[in-house]
Order: C-alpha cells, then structure tokens, then sequence
C-alpha cells in the first residue's frame, strides 16, 4: 500500500467518526436524561424561544447520527466492512446531520429575517 493524500483522508475520516460520535451522544444524552435543552436548534448560538418543543427533534439527529457513526466505527475493523460501505455510511451521516441541524434551527426560529439593530 502506497501512502497518498487519499489513504490520509480515509484515515481521517475514519478516526474523526469516534469523536463526531462522542458529541453527537452527548448532546443526545444531555437532551435525554439532563433535559438541559442550551444547545436545541441554535441559530448562530441562540436556542429558539420555546426550545423544550425541538428537543425531540434535535434529540432523534443527535442520537440516529451519534450511533450510525459509532457503529460504523466498531464494525470496520470487526466485520471489515468493505471501503465503499463505511465511507458511504459516515459521509452521509455526516452529511444528514449537518442538513437537518440546519433545517431544525430554521424551523425553529421561523423564517422571518432577523430585526436590524
């Protein structure tokens, strides 16, 4: 196997789904059990008004992502997953969540533009 920029991003992305994993659960778990509602639908870093009302939502992302990813993570090196597979998995996820936190937090927030100062 030659190392070439493409191997260095595999990696990459492979070691980064255990952190993304770590803070997905996280904030899922904060939603949960802590019902610490501080970082439900932010748009640039407000929560909406009524946040306990997305929590639900932002909870089922949260959760769905942060396990996807930390399954992906264990089953590579246990099922060797083929390279296809897990890339297609964790980008996607990656990518899913980054969309619905942004759809969520517009939501939210309605689609009102913000007052001027």
């Amino acid at each position: 196997m030659v190392f070439n920029p493409s191997i260095a991003l595999n990696w990459i992305l492979y070691l980064a789904l255990l952190p993304m994993a770590f803070f997905w659960l996280r904030r899922a778990w904060r939603i949960a059990v802590r019902r610490d509602y501080s970082e439900v639908a932010l748009k640039r870093g407000e929560p909406p008004a009524n946040p306990a009302r997305w929590a639900r939502w932002q909870l089922l992302i949260d959760g769905t992502a942060g396990l996807v990813a930390a399954t992906v993570f264990v089953l590579v090196p246990l099922l060797g997953l083929p390279f296809e597979t897990w890339t297609a998995l964790a980008g996607s996820t990656v990518i899913c969540k980054i969309f619905l936190d942004f759809a969520l937090s517009r939501q939210a927030h309605g689609l009102a533009a913000k007052p001027r100062a």
